[in-house]
């Protein structure tokens, strides 16, 4: 081989290792510098409050929806929640007054506290209401209800009908998928520990919809309402089969987070259709299972069949002449029975 050709291959693989070298070094001192930039944030920098995850306008704050971050000091607002100064047992039960997405600074305007005026229209969600059901130990899950929540409304009622029997005694869920807002004007479930604390309730205020509203109010005019509390797992189930069934269509063309919102959306909504009823009939056999209606009448339209009716021989006439003898009909004219003679001498 060429000495000159033999030259040049040995200077390209000199170059080749030492460019290789020279990157790796470049890209080890980058990575050490993240780390070390963040190692000196930790160590001088304060921490603020950021959320863990996006908070819609109308969440409740639990405890896991937000932490303490680093944050550069020169960034730092007065509106921060700082760790340290931030009481954050204080700020579990408030509610999200603006949007704040995952990872983004809370600030101290985009919370408000129960007691602050319109703390509970910024915990209702857009075109919702919300009403106050009052409940006893029993109809309240002995206690086990806690804001944020999602209950469904079974209404009691006796219906007595038209007749002599027992009046019908009846359950039916009239509303499904309830967000409770409050239980009496509790807004979370911990104490001053931050630790769940069970307290008995003698109201709940719901998360509705104008019809549903006028709904509720109906029904506590009729019978006793009672909660059934819903598990976590329901929702999901429930939104499968509406998408298997095609009462839910998901528009053509939607990327993925288009079609999380609305499945989110869906979740969330109350329902009042497909309701489900149980009589007394049902549960025992000494109920009824239908409406008590009035005692069987006679028909008073039913003809009495005419009946024929003749008389004794009359009293003999002078002379020895055979007595008269005549025949009566009675003849039915509604309720109204006439008697008629018919025939004789």
């Amino acid at each position: 081989m060429d000495v000159k050709k033999i030259a040049l291959l040995v200077g390209a693989l000199v170059v080749a290792a030492i460019t290789a070298l020279m990157a790796k070094s470049m890209f080890s001192e980058r990575g050490a510098a993240a780390p070390q930039a963040e190692a000196a944030i930790a160590q001088t920098g304060p921490k603020i409050l950021v959320a863990t995850r996006p908070l819609p306008v109308g969440t409740i704050i639990t405890a896991d929806a937000f932490r303490f971050q680093p944050w550069p000091k020169e960034l730092i607002q007065s509106a921060y929640f700082l760790e340290g100064t931030a009481d954050l047992a204080s700020l579990t039960g408030t509610v999200v007054r603006h949007a704040v997405t995952a990872g983004e600074p809370v600030t101290q305007g985009a919370l408000v506290k129960p007691g602050d005026r319109g703390f509970m229209a910024a915990a209702l969600g857009a075109g919702m209401r919300a009403i106050t059901v009052a409940v006893s130990m029993q109809s309240g899950v002995a206690g086990f209800i806690f804001p944020g929540d999602r209950v469904d409304l079974v209404l009691t009622q006796e219906v007595t009908g038209g007749g002599d029997g027992p009046p019908l005694k009846a359950a039916e869920t009239i509303i499904s998928n309830l967000r409770v807002l409050a239980t009496d004007q509790r807004t979370n479930s911990v104490n001053a520990d931050g630790k769940t604390e069970v307290k008995p309730f003698a109201s709940v205020t719901l998360e509705v919809t104008q019809r549903i509203a006028e709904k509720i109010a109906v029904a506590q005019a009729i019978g006793e309402l009672t909660l059934s509390l819903r598990s976590i797992a329901d929702n999901a189930a429930e939104l499968e089969q509406a998408i298997a069934s095609g009462a839910v269509n998901m528009p053509e063309g939607a990327d993925g987070k288009t079609e999380r919102a609305m499945l989110a959306s869906l979740m969330s909504r109350p329902r009042d259709t497909n309701t489900s009823v149980m009589t007394g009939g049902e549960v025992s056999r000494y109920q009824r299972r239908t409406v008590p209606g009035k005692a069987a009448a006679a028909d008073p339209t039913r003809m009495q069949q005419p009946s024929m009716a003749s008389t004794g021989g009359g009293p003999a006439t002078a002379g020895g002449g055979s007595g008269s003898v005549g025949s009566i009909v009675r003849i039915a004219r509604g309720n109204t029975v006439s008697p008629t003679p018919v025939g004789g001498n």
